[in-house]
């Protein structure tokens, strides 16, 4: 069953942290026990769950460079109802000192496997880039999640990171596999957004959530609040777009259908 999952592409602005952030809480909501782990130097997942990304004193960063353990690095009171193991800019410096360091792709999977029983599900917001980083947390995760804007060069952008995570599940993480391609920011208006939609379903008809997150002011108005648009606006279309998009996560999760990458 599918544990850990990685949101990832390495195109900006896409609602990789948006929807880290708001799955987390939706599953939270139906009674699972979340973490969330925020491995993008900018910190906006941390910011966005509630926390204070300046003042934290242990969170990726320490765990990354062993200076704690995963435990050590959890906050827990935290309006969204999940755990967090929280980032900032100090990541940048861990990706340095990681470059020489032996199994360094290895750190995050080693560090969170006495906490796999702890959780129904671990979500990791992933830096916009294919970095040292975002390697990590693909051979620490089960499966990724894929935010992308249906928008022309996403198309090209999403083959780049099949090809990525073919490479890793064949080199250091076989299981690894793609849980699912989710559609952000869409406006059905918009007839590039339509025909890039309708391409993706014909290429990915297994891979692709049902669930599209529309483009909602709420949800781009939550973080500012530090909180999930479920708190901040539960009636939204985007905060029950997130809900609709945890109950597709698992029933996926709960079926063990596991797609290959």
């Amino acid at each position: 069953m599918d544990k850990i999952f990685a949101v990832a592409n390495q195109k900006g602005g896409v609602g990789k942290t948006t929807t880290s952030i708001n799955l987390a809480a939706s599953l939270a909501a139906s009674r699972r026990r979340v973490l969330l782990i925020d491995l993008d130097p900018q910190g906006n997942a941390t910011m966005g769950a509630g926390a204070d990304k300046h003042q934290l004193q242990k969170g990726s960063y320490e765990l990354l460079t062993r200076a704690c353990s995963a435990e050590e690095a959890i906050l827990r009171e935290l309006p969204g109802g999940f755990h967090l193991i929280g980032g900032n800019g100090d990541l940048v410096a861990a990706e340095v000192e990681l470059v020489s360091a032996i199994g360094r792709e290895l750190r995050l999977r080693q560090a969170l496997r006495d906490l796999r029983e702890h959780y129904d599900l671990i979500i990791i917001d992933c830096a916009p880039s294919l970095n040292l980083l975002t390697l990590n947390a693909l051979v620490a995760a089960d499966a990724v999640i894929i935010p992308m804007q249906c928008e022309y060069f996403a198309l090209e952008g999403l083959a780049a990171l099949t090809d990525t995570i073919e490479q890793v599940a064949g080199s250091i993480n076989p299981g690894l596999h793609i849980a699912g391609i989710l559609r952000t920011m869409f406006d059905p208006r918009n007839t590039l957004a339509t025909d890039v939609s309708a391409e993706l379903q014909q290429h990915f008809p297994r891979q692709l959530f049902d669930t599209i997150i529309p483009r909602n002011v709420r949800l781009a108005e939550a973080p500012a609040h530090g909180k999930p648009a479920l708190l901040y606006d539960r009636t939204s279309r985007g905060s029950m777009a997130y809900v609709a998009l945890a109950a597709e996560v698992l029933r996926r999760q709960e079926s063990s259908v596991v797609e290959p990458a």
